[in-house]
């Protein structure tokens, strides 16, 4: 019973491990700086259920902390467009573009990245 219990913590650990691997490949990536500055073009769709969804496509420069540009465009997935102004850290991946957003504030941001941002 002992060597049982143990195998199995062994294949749960190793199993949360493998998926923690898998999410930060699939779901991480680079942290990129964004300010909303537009209300993003505006798109519904239904699923085969008829139920419609909104969301807002916004193509903006986005800065890393280094200061570095790159183009980004992501989609608001809300009814509503993102508020104007606001400042966004957002998470690039190579293989998927923008996986998350999360609004931050002016403080929160790295100085290079804030001042392009202030610059743009």
């Amino acid at each position: 019973m002992k060597k049982f219990l143990i195998g199995l913590a062994v294949v749960v650990l190793v199993g949360f491990g493998a998926l923690q691997i898998a999410e930060s490949v699939i779901m991480g990536g680079d942290s990129y700086y964004v300010q909303i500055t537009t209300d993003g073009e505006k798109t519904t769709s239904k699923d085969d259920s008829g139920n419609v969804y909104t969301q807002y496509h916004y193509e903006l420069p986005a800065y890393d902390e280094n200061g570095k540009s790159k183009t980004l465009d992501f989609n608001g997935f809300q009814e509503r467009p993102l508020r104007k102004e606001a400042y966004l850290k957002l998470t690039w991946n190579e293989k998927k573009g923008v996986t998350s957003y999360e609004e931050v504030k002016e403080k929160d941001i790295p100085a290079k990245a804030l001042t392009q941002l202030k610059g743009a």
